[in-house]
């Protein structure tokens, strides 16, 4: 699969745009587009190592081209490996997940919540994404602190038209987003080998705990 292609400052300018970034904005202007969000399933033969057996979470309205996020690729590094005062995480199992090939330094989230809340992103009706960490902190102190809540390390993205080329040679299928199919239960599919990718290795144990 072809990623986004073109020089660093259009890559920068794309980040900008996504509001997917390791720096975060006040707040997110009002959405330019119709909300869509969809799922995209990978075709049972896909090559690419990133996106084989992959289900991913992907929008068209937090910037000009699509883009998502990978939901069954978790990684071997636990959430609490990045908040290890966190007491309530230290008992969790739950790991990051491998969202995209896409600036695996980047970490972002999509959550539950029965109000729109600050520095988000609507993704459907009750569900958001965001990069904030002060929020991100906020729902990890909660008495179940991952309930309803995803976190990601990378993500996807596609230039203009190229979403749109690989669904008509048939690499996806498209389904309907929804909440079970973002939270609920399902088979998962580690990051090619169980693998972590080294770089997302490299960004936890070099950068301190987030806080």
């Amino acid at each position: 699969m072809r990623r986004v292609r073109g020089s660093r400052a259009h890559l920068t300018a794309t980040l900008c745009a996504l509001v997917i970034a390791c720096a975060m904005s006040p707040a997110f202007a009002d959405d330019a587009k119709p909300l869509t969000a969809m799922l995209l399933v990978a075709r049972a033969d896909l090559p690419d190592s990133n996106f084989k057996d992959s289900v991913v979470l992907v929008m068209n309205n937090i910037g000009p081209a699509p883009a998502g996020v990978i939901l069954n690729r978790p990684t071997r590094i636990a959430v609490a490996d990045l908040f290890p005062d966190a007491e309530r995480l230290a008992p969790l199992t739950d790991k990051l997940y491998f969202g995209g090939p896409v600036d695996i330094a980047t970490v972002s989230f999509v959550f539950r919540a029965d109000t729109p809340p600050e520095h988000a992103i609507r993704v459907l009706d009750g569900v958001y994404l965001s990069t904030d960490r002060t929020l991100l902190r906020k729902l990890l102190d909660r008495a179940k602190p991952m309930e309803g809540l995803r976190i990601f390390v990378g993500y996807s993205s596609w230039g203009p038209g190229q979403l749109e080329g690989e669904i008509g040679r048939g690499d996806w299928k498209l389904a309907p987003a929804d909440m079970e199919a973002l939270f609920g239960s399902r088979a998962e599919h580690p990051w090619p080998g169980g693998d972590t990718p080294d770089s997302a290795h490299r960004t936890c144990a070099s950068s301190p705990p987030m806080s």
